[in-house]
């Protein structure tokens, strides 16, 4: 990315003091086998220091928590599934049901409504905020993990999607990152800047080239790999994060990739929940004592032939589109490994919500199916109840269907291969993780304002193959759907609707409902729910009547 001009430096004064300081030759010694023993001794504090590693989060959008290879899935994922095999898969990792709030709370490490992202984007603010819960873009009393890291002596950048603050200044580059490549919106076509959306490269406006050639998913990957290749090569460490819009709809997909995985979903989504559900006991993914939530689709045989072929359309450029990720998340892997910096490198995967439910209809020419420009479809419930097997509901509810992810870990230098862990990990420990790696310190104020304490904690632990101390109870609230998890217990409310009881260790799918033959935890987890709530300024939940569906 040399020909892009250098950004300007974040204009927030960050109090911060770094636990490490490194000499820019280190990175030079410890690369140089030959040198005389005596001279690494010299050098040895500050030659630890310097081993401090790189840092990339990779982040798919709308992705089921069953849809790539290595956690169960039929579609083709041979760079995700390699970091897998080579490194540490969590079995009970957590997002926060929706796109903007994990996003805050993975920059951020705070539940999203104390980064100002409780609810959804606030498209028309422009200024500073105000500190509340929903004001729809990053307050100013929490902290980036550009911010935070970037005193500590790392190059941070991002390409992709950004979704946490629409106008100036609440871009990323107002938020901390020296380089910037992405959406700053949310859904968009992928094969142009929809109306009312908007992309930036740095701090300017950006308009994809109108010749054909521009696809989404290829242009983040692009970027990434670009800062990669540019800052691997520094003596000083960088943060990449990645954040994909892939498969969030529309699905948009290059035709050669659809046309690998036409008619490899006729079969229809009953047969391919079994088949999912089946790998994932088989790789300990899944408990096989858990049943299968119950379909929550129409029957596959009561569709026609043409509906069959429809579904099928829709479901092969879903997968199209996670394939083409995977692929740009090689890309990413390998021009790290040609900077000579994979071994030290630490490489995080997740999704930022459950399939989704939702079915837009917007194609610009009707009846234009999914894949070319002119469409504007989603693949629908039915294949996102396949995509979140074998859990119940939805992105946007805090079921286990809309909250579950997974997530990857990838660092050659610490992290054992093909390992799987079922210790409980949040988006919000993401930014307590990489102060861990990095040695550096979280302020109390920032140019004299107060900041939150961080939600989150690291997992670092547990990438060393240890036994974490976790949390201690694990809240959710978005749009009036709400949960609360102490241990193997979770309370969940759809919406408004009644408080249901689960003992996930034998019952993950939540289908049992314990609720009235423990009403002590019940009432115990409640209260703790209602006295976090009104410690973060949750809104109560409306009654509504969409939590009588989508069981």
């Amino acid at each position: 990315m040399s020909n892009v001009s250098a950004t300007p430096p974040s204009n927030r004064r960050v109090d911060l003091s770094v636990k490490i300081r490194v000499h820019p030759w280190l990175k030079i010694f410890r690369r140089i086998a030959w040198l005389p023993a005596i001279v690494v001794a010299c050098f040895a504090p500050q030659a630890a220091a310097a081993e401090r590693p790189n840092i990339v989060i990779i982040m798919a959008d709308d992705m089921g928590y069953s849809d790539i290879g290595c956690y169960g899935g039929e579609i083709d994922t041979p760079h995700l599934n390699r970091l897998a095999e080579r490194g540490l898969r969590f079995t009970q990792f957590y997002n926060t049901s929706r796109c903007c709030p994990t996003r805050a709370s993975l920059l951020t490490g705070l539940y999203s409504h104390s980064a100002g992202m409780g609810g959804m984007v606030n498209k028309r603010a422009t200024g500073k905020g105000t500190d509340s819960p929903y004001q729809g873009f990053l307050n100013d009393h929490c902290l980036t993990i550009a911010e935070a890291l970037k005193p500590a002596g790392y190059n941070v950048l991002m390409s992709g999607k950004w979704h946490v603050g629409e106008q100036r200044p609440n871009w990323p580059t107002d938020r901390g990152f020296d380089r910037y490549f992405g959406l700053i919106s949310g859904a968009c076509n992928y094969w142009k800047v929809d109306e009312g959306r908007q992309m930036a490269l740095e701090d300017q406006p950006y308009t994809p080239p109108a010749d054909g050639s521009f696809y989404m998913t290829d242009a983040i990957s692009d970027y990434a790999v670009k800062m990669v290749d540019e800052y691997g090569r520094r003596d000083e460490p960088f943060f990449l994060y990645v954040a994909y819009t892939a498969p969030h709809w529309p699905l948009h997909a290059w035709p050669e990739d659809i046309e690998k995985y036409r008619g490899k979903y006729r079969g229809g989504w009953e047969a391919l929940r079994k088949q999912r559900h089946a790998r994932m006991i088989e790789g300990g993914i899944v408990d096989a004592d858990w049943p299968l939530s119950p379909l929550d689709a129409k029957p596959w045989d009561n569709l026609s032939e043409q509906e069959q072929a429809e579904f099928d359309l829709k479901m092969a450029v879903y997968a199209a589109m996670i394939d083409r990720m995977d692929h740009g998340v090689g890309r990413i892997v390998e021009q790290i490994q040609a900077v000579g910096e994979l071994e030290n490198t630490l490489i995080l995967f997740l999704a930022d919500n459950g399939g989704c439910h939702e079915n837009p209809v917007r194609s610009e020419v009707p009846g234009t199916p999914p894949g070319p420009r002119d469409s504007y479809l989603a693949y629908g419930k039915n294949w996102a109840n396949a995509s979140n097997t074998p859990f119940r509901r939805y992105k946007h509810w805090v079921h286990e269907g809309g909250i579950s992810s997974p997530l990857i870990a990838h660092w050659p230098a610490v992290v054992k291969s093909g390992k799987l862990t079922q210790q409980v990990g949040h988006v919000v420990d993401l930014m307590a993780t990489c102060l861990d790696v990095a040695g550096a310190d979280y302020p109390e104020t920032v140019d004299g304002k107060s900041i939150h304490p961080l939600d989150g904690k690291s997992l670092l632990p547990i990438l060393e193959g240890k036994q974490r101390t976790g949390h201690e109870m694990l809240f959710w609230e978005h749009l009036g759907s709400a949960a609360v998890r102490q241990g193997d217990w979770k309370l969940v409310s759809a919406e408004g609707g009644p408080w249901e009881l689960y003992d996930l260790s034998k019952d993950r799918t939540e289908l049992n409902d314990l609720a009235k033959t423990h009403p002590e935890k019940r009432d115990e987890l409640l209260a703790a729910y209602r006295a976090w709530a009104k410690k973060t300024g949750v809104r109560p939940p409306k009654k509504s009547r969409k939590n009588r569906k989508h069981k």
